[in-house]
């Protein structure tokens, strides 16, 4: 099984119950367990998030971005290589995320005004529909579809990396930046990329439930919807302010 997030990767929930037989038996992961600590996950990231937005005009918003960024960088990357911690560290990167969408959100706020709803709305209405296109067996995850999604999220990596590269080098890169058609096309590119990788997550959480996993992977797999929606978010911000730059 794949996944283009990278904290859901191949065998993530079967390895998990393979590697803890004493959980046979015992309470086990559950789609319904999932979700309300998904929704948990979401209230802490909105809290922490309407937090940083109130900062803003205070003048302390970068720095909390700026937290937000680094801290939520590395509680993932502790969260992905600790899947048993999840139950702490999931909320601590939700809160983390909250930091940096809110700092972020009220910047984009106050240069391009109702930005930040129309970005929100455009998050949960995709979330919801390809919950409820995956729930109806209109879209699967299959091998194929896998394959697709993983290998331009990797692209997309990789290119995030390489701008990150050139930025710190001082070279421009207008393409993706601007308000350009390409940088626009780009951009819309990558939010559908990172709204498919949504079924991936769908498919990995149902194939954890099926497998018997941990009750603590019900939190991992909150973490990573999370992971996924908090990117689909911020690339729906960038393609909204490209195309209202434009105005």
């Amino acid at each position: 099984m794949r996944s283009g997030n990278p904290v859901l990767k191949d065998n993530t929930f079967l390895g998990e119950a393979s590697r803890f037989p004493a959980f046979a038996g015992s309470r086990t992961m559950t789609l319904a367990g999932t979700v309300w600590k998904t929704a948990f996950l979401l209230l802490v990231l909105m809290a922490t998030a309407a937090f940083a937005w109130r900062q803003q005009a205070a003048g302390t918003a970068p720095g909390l971005i700026a937290v937000g960024a680094i801290g939520g960088f590395i509680v993932a990357l502790v969260t992905t290589f600790k899947k048993n911690w999840s139950p702490v560290t999931a909320p601590l990167y939700a809160a983390l995320e909250g930091l940096l969408l809110g700092g972020l959100s009220a910047v984009f706020e106050h240069a391009y005004h109702g930005i930040v709803l129309q970005a929100a709305l455009l998050t949960f209405c995709t979330l919801f529909g390809l919950l409820s296109l995956y729930a109806t067996g209109l879209i699967r995850a299959t091998e194929n579809f896998k394959l697709g999604v993983c290998a331009a999220t990797g692209g997309i990596a990789l290119c995030y990396l390489v701008s990150m590269v050139l930025h710190l080098l001082h070279i421009p890169i207008p393409f993706i930046h601007d308000g350009g058609m390409l940088s626009i096309g780009i951009s819309l590119f990558v939010v559908v990329i990172a709204a498919l990788n949504l079924v991936l997550d769908f498919d990995f959480i149902e194939s954890g439930v099926a497998a018997g996993a941990p009750t603590y992977m019900e939190w991992y797999g909150g973490f990573g919807l999370l992971v996924t929606l908090v990117w689909l978010y911020l690339e729906i911000l960038r393609l909204l302010a490209k195309l209202q730059s434009r105005d």
